[in-house]
Order: structure tokens, then sequence, then C-alpha cells
């Protein structure tokens, strides 16, 4: 496979795992006291459908090499303070499951192309 059709496959497996994952819905809302698991729904409480918010980005180590080349050509990622080349994950706004499945999905075709990836995330 050339480099853009890496990129594009990769782009594609994350956007399809994005789509298809179904995340695990929260609420949010005032703890019955300090010590409860409990909401007290006497409260304002929120419900979000797309669970709880995060960040995702895919880690390819070592940065260098003709992809990281080719990204950096193409203004995609950045030099990461950890050492790497991170891609950061935008789609999906703020569902912390969903850019999680990206990420994954997304390192996993790099992986199988030779390029060494980790899928990285953080919850917000």
């Amino acid at each position: 496979m050339t480099l853009d059709q890496i990129l594009e496959t990769a782009r594609q497996a994350g956007m399809n795992a994005g789509a298809n994952h179904n995340p695990t819905p929260v609420v949010f809302g005032t703890a019955k006291n300090i010590l409860s698991n409990e909401i007290d729904y006497t409260q304002p409480t929120y419900y979000e459908e797309e669970g709880l918010c995060g960040f995702a980005w895919v880690k390819i180590s070592p940065a260098r090499g003709k992809f990281v080349n080719y990204l950096k050509k193409l203004g995609i990622g950045r030099r990461s303070y950890q050492g790497g080349y991170d891609i950061w994950i935008s789609e999906f706004g703020q569902s912390y499951e969903r850019k999680a499945a990206y990420a994954d999905a997304f390192a996993k075709v790099l992986n199988e192309n030779g390029i060494k990836a980790y899928a990285m995330s953080r919850l917000d």
C-alpha cells in the first residue's frame, strides 16, 4: 500500500469503529452525601448518551520514517513531548469511548502496515 492508502485506510477504519461503537450513557448529578455513590434526584441531573468526555490520539514511535514525514508534509499530527509523533482524534465530539475506538482501529491499521503505533486516551 502507498502512504496515502495507509492513511485513508486507517482513517476509514477509525471512522467505522467510532460510528459503530455504542458508548455507555451516564447521568451526572449531585451525590446524596459526600461519601455516597447515589444520585440525589431532587437536585438537577443531566443525561449524556455519548458517555464520558475525553481525548484520544495515536502515537507513532519512533517519530521518524517515511510515514511520519508524509504526515508532516500534510500538516497532520505533531511531535510529542513524551517522544514519538501524535495524531489527535478530533472526530466524535467529546465522546471518550468513540474516540478511543477510532484510535484503536487507526493504530491497528498502521501496525498491520509496519508502522509502530499505539492507541492512547484519557478522560477529561
